[in-house]
């Protein structure tokens, strides 16, 4: 008889444990997330490794997140998946190349009382699929320990009194040299060109990257890197000083805008939408420091460190008809001056 009781027994706990066990699966899945994001978001110093942890804490949903390449690199795959992508969130989207979001029609809008905000100036979608959550401004970063002048123009970079003295970074291979292209070009329109002959001979080398510029700039390489105006806060923050400056100029700064969006062909839509709202407001101060930039909520605050994260007049925003129809002439014809 005790058989009989123990086996019933074993039989209905086991029932339990599988309906329990079911149970738990079915709230898992209805509170999980799949985020494809950049790699300086993804990186271990960047701040993904540290926001998850605390969204999942806050919220209970568990985030699957992927690093998907440079920003270019991810949104290709993403285009590439179409409606079969597993992501719900794609995050560091940049509105030079939003145009190829809005072709492949794969994000859906997200009107949050968040938006609120945010400075109107820095939408660049007016139907909001892709929201913005950091922003930055392209400069050149200056050793003040050098001893050279500090430059005060883009022109002024070609002066011979800077030959070897400037570190630039390659257009076709990152995302701060185009950036560079793309501020030249507003400046100077049609003769955008004659600047990059002449800083041929100012130029010490052409990285293909930020990291490798900027390492060879604290390294002692060459007094002047094409970096971000919130390059020093970085400095700052970690008790080196305020000997890198950022370089500002009257003539105005080219900015760069990093946006996020939820996939339509999402199963998670709330959780997508607790994320974003999530980054939109615990995640702004750490996103900011962590990839040295700008928060875009205004209500975030900031430590002291942001003072030398000079904020120019004047701004040159991305012309995404330039971008997506011109962007190859002008590239095509930077590469037969710069390799001749």
């Amino acid at each position: 008889m005790k058989k009989i009781v123990s086996f019933t027994l074993v039989l209905v706990l086991a029932a339990l444990s599988l309906t329990a066990q079911g149970a738990k699966e079915s709230s898992d899945n209805g509170r999980t997330l799949t985020v494809y994001s950049y790699d300086s978001f993804y990186s271990e110093w960047g701040p993904g490794p540290e926001l998850i942890p605390l969204f999942e804490q806050k919220t209970g949903i568990k985030v699957n997140l992927v690093g998907a390449g440079d920003a270019n690199e991810m949104l290709s795959r993403v285009i590439l998946e179409g409606d079969d992508c597993p992501a719900d969130v794609v995050i560091g989207i940049t509105d030079d190349m939003a145009y190829k979001a809005y072709e492949a029609d794969l994000f859906e809008p997200f009107e949050s009382p968040l938006l609120e905000n945010i400075d109107e100036s820095l939408f660049f979608d007016p139907e909001h699929r892709l929201i913005p959550f950091d922003y930055g401004v392209f400069s050149f970063v200056i050793d003040s320990e050098s001893g050279i002048r500090v430059p005060e123009s883009l022109e002024d970079l070609t002066s011979p009194e800077y030959k070897d003295k400037v570190i630039l970074i390659d257009p076709r291979t990152s995302s701060v040299g185009l950036g560079l292209l793309m501020w030249t070009y507003n400046v100077f329109g049609e003769d955008y060109l004659q600047w990059w002959q002449e800083i041929r001979n100012n130029m010490l080398t052409m990285a293909d990257g930020w990291s490798t510029a900027y390492g060879l700039f604290t390294e002692g390489e060459a007094p002047l890197v094409i970096s971000y105006t919130t390059s020093p806060v970085y400095h700052v923050l970690n008790g080196e000083g305020t000997r890198y400056q950022a370089v500002i100029f009257e003539q105005g700064h080219q900015e760069t805008i990093e946006a996020m969006g939820i996939m339509k062909s999402s199963k998670h839509k709330k959780e997508a939408q607790e994320f974003m709202e999530f980054i939109l407001t615990d995640g702004q101060a750490d996103i900011a420091i962590l990839n040295s930039m700008y928060p875009v909520n205004n209500e975030t605050e900031l430590p002291d460190a942001y003072s030398w994260a000079p904020k120019p007049e004047k701004l040159y925003k991305t012309d995404t008809n330039v971008v997506e129809f011109g962007l190859n002439d002008i590239m095509n014809d930077w590469i037969e001056v710069m390799t001749k």
